[in-house]
């Protein structure tokens, strides 16, 4: 099989929040496939950023006091857990703020700007438009701060930009009823030039309409995608008109990328519109990661062979399948190949997501429960298909495929085999199985072309339940052979060596078929039987087994009742740092309390935590302390080193999970931030010295 070289993404988050349950949802599809392609020996490249342009940033920057360059790198900060928490794998993050987007967004529209007039002339074009004004803001409002009545379907509260009920792109003048988002006031109408993208040109039309048509979408996004070109009447009697122009400007204050050439003669610089440089970023994460390489972008985009794939909600639809393949086209640059769109995840049967009735999926709260990523990842992946509909999480159904699919039907199939090939054959495996043996083998490396099929097609349910039937049929093998009872007599030594040496084999074949969902699981299956989980077209047996450590728990009624806890209803107030003030102590209680400086003399990860580190601490003793802290969201390990904080030193010994923690590092962190980026070690000023008390 050939090499292919692919550039995957998928749809950048706006870096006004941290990730929740779609984003991780998408990045797990995503995730998956890319995985997959790599065990077939193809060159990946996946890469994604945030999105950080924008009026809702540069508004909830002021808010918060900030920067927005601040404010988002505040946001950027919190991505880690998540994406490590899920064993997402992307090869780059990066950011639309970054210098190489603002570079190549400026290019694209150069090269649009001044396309020659024998080939058709300048897809930009210049014009004085009425733009709806905030009088209490005194600002221009950008569409997704102007909301009111869709005018093609009616649809109440619609953003100014495309509705989010039918679909419709329109311009925000068109909206019925017009409100600020901001303030709430009745907009008024002022007029400002703007830059147009001509998308309505012959040119654009006749392009779109070919590619949106031939097999870079599902069926069914093509279809709803083919009715934007047509001019018809609605149902309701109004009337589409076809494909309109795109305002790609925004006037000043903006938080973005300037337009080229358009601060003259004093007058303010207009800016992109976010949905402009925000897909370039795409292309701005991957030359950020091939510059770091040493690559060339250019000529990695130059090669006839690539191929460029898009992961993306049904939300932004419009946005991928006409504005981004027509300013990739009519720049001169490559196209995607295809553009996957996915539905939006439900809960309990359909259920909006909603953090106050309880019904939201936090992603951080899943992890900080103790609640395996990869039974997330298998759950979705059952669940998962090449087509656009939604994805509904339901408990009961998430407890029985994990406890019973995953763990019963296939985990279970190493833990009846591994403690006998242990215990009687010193963990060496036979290559004879027998005749019955051989041949559910053979039925087992028969599937692997059509479970590979399903993979590639991103047919995720297809593909587990493909794996699931042949974990019934080992399991089926199992209960007819009864390897417990064979045990229990030694002339049977042969027949059970060679019966637990299929089960171990049959294992890890199918092991290395979920490899793309459980990539944790396969690299524990990898220890366990000594042979490669990343090549899909792997050969041979089995010889020899470590001896067997448990896989995988199962998830208990507990854990799903805690997940979905509503979140206890307090009376709102203003509390220093989120958090009422502690009641009153006396001096002889704080003396109780034993403060000391401490240096920290190492740090380091956590195997198994997402929150911890261990630091090695020196507190003027003439040995050092072990603890623990919970600051893993906000400091890489070595960022810690050779830093002087604040320790209880007479706390007394505390035994976790990890091992012994001797004393509490002091960190400040706001209530709500707790599972966040956020919690801020405590640093004294230079002249404090190890072993200091603290008065």
């Amino acid at each position: 099989m050939s090499q292919r070289q692919l550039f995957v993404t998928t749809a950048l988050p706006y870096a006004n929040g941290n990730f929740h349950i779609g984003h991780i949802m998408e990045y797990i599809q995503a995730d998956i496939w890319v995985r997959f392609q790599r065990m077939q020996g193809h060159q990946v490249d996946f890469v994604g950023a945030d999105d950080t342009h924008g009026a809702p940033i540069m508004i909830a920057a002021e808010k918060a006091g900030l920067t927005p360059q601040q404010f988002v790198a505040n946001i950027a900060a919190g991505r880690k857990p998540y994406l490590d928490g899920f064993h997402i794998q992307f090869d780059n993050w990066h950011s639309t703020d970054a210098p190489e987007n603002h570079a190549l967004a400026q290019q694209i529209y150069r090269d649009l700007r001044d396309i020659p007039e024998l080939e058709g002339g300048s897809l930009i074009e210049r014009r004085t438009i009425e733009q709806f004004f905030d009088p209490e803001k005194n600002m221009f409002l950008p569409d997704r701060f102007i909301k009111g009545e869709c005018p093609k379907c009616h649809a109440k509260d619609q953003y100014g930009d495309n509705c989010e009920v039918c679909g419709a792109v329109y311009a925000p003048t068109d909206l019925i009823n017009p409100f600020s988002a901001l303030s709430g006031a009745k907009p008024e109408l002022k007029s400002s030039e703007h830059f147009f993208f001509k998308l309505s040109d012959p040119r654009c039309v006749a392009f779109l309409e070919k590619w949106t048509q031939d097999g870079k979408l599902q069926p069914e996004v093509a279809n709803k995608v083919k009715e934007w070109f047509s001019v018809r009447t609605n149902p309701d009697g109004t009337t589409s008109e076809g494909l309109g122009d795109w305002d790609i400007s925004r006037d000043a204050p903006y938080f973005g990328i300037e337009i080229p050439d358009t601060a003259i003669d004093g007058a303010p610089a207009k800016y992109f519109y976010v949905w402009l440089d925000a897909p370039v970023g795409y292309l701005a994460s991957l030359k950020n990661l091939l510059d770091k390489r040493g690559e060339s972008y250019d000529a990695y985009m130059a090669n006839d062979k690539l191929e460029q794939y898009h992961f993306i909600g049904k939300d932004i639809v419009t946005f991928h399948t006409l504005f981004w393949p027509a300013m990739l086209h009519f720049s001169g640059r490559k196209t995607p190949n295809n553009v996957f769109v996915h539905g939006f995840l439900t809960v309990n049967n359909g259920e909006k997501m909603s953090k106050s009735r309880g019904t939201g999926l936090d992603p951080l709260k899943y992890l900080g429960l103790g609640m395996n990523p990869e039974w997330l990842r298998y759950y979705l992946a059952t669940k998962l298909n090449n087509r656009n509909e939604d994805v509904d999480f339901n408990a009961e159904d998430f407890m029985l495929r994990v406890n019973s699919d995953l763990i019963g039907k296939f985990v279970n199939i190493a833990s009846r085999a591994a403690g006998f090939l242990t215990k009687r054959f010193d963990g060496q495996l036979t290559q004879s199985f027998g005749e019955q043996g051989t041949a559910l083998l053979g039925d087992i490396h028969a599937a692997k072309g059509s479970v590979a099929q399903a993979y590639d097609a991103r047919e995720y349910g297809k593909a587990t339940r493909e794996i699931m039937l042949l974990a019934d049929k080992v399991n089926a093998y199992v209960d007819q052979h009864k390897p417990w009872d064979l045990a229990k007599d030694a002339a049977n030594n042969e027949a059970l060596h060679q019966v637990c040496s299929l089960l171990i084999n049959a294992f890890a074949e199918l092991s290395r078929y979920l490899a793309p969902v459980l990539p944790s699981l396969a690299q524990a299956v990898e220890t366990f039987t000594g042979t490669s989980m990343q090549n899909w077209h792997a050969t041979g047996y089995v010889a020899t087994i470590q001896p067997y450590q448990h896989l995988m728990q199962r998830v208990t009624p507990e854990q799903l009742e805690a997940l979905f806890e509503p979140p206890a209803v307090v009376e709102e107030k203003v509390t220093p740092g989120g958090e009422d003030i502690a009641p009153t102590i006396s001096i002889d209680d704080f003396a109780k309390v034993d403060l000391r400086i401490a240096e920290i003399v190492n740090c380091e990860a956590v195997e198994g935590s997402v929150k911890l580190l261990r630091l090695t601490l020196d507190v003027g003793e003439g040995k050092t302390r072990n603890v623990f802290s919970g600051v893993a969201s906000m400091y890489k390990p070595e960022d810690l080193v050779g830093k002087l904080t604040v320790m209880v030193a007479n706390l007394a010994p505390r035994k976790m999970k990890f091992g012994v923690s001797e004393g509490m590092v002091l960190a400040a962190s706001h209530a709500d931030d707790k599972t966040d980026a956020g919690i801020y070690v405590l640093h004294p000023w230079p002249g404090a010295k190890p072993g200091m008390r603290i008065h």
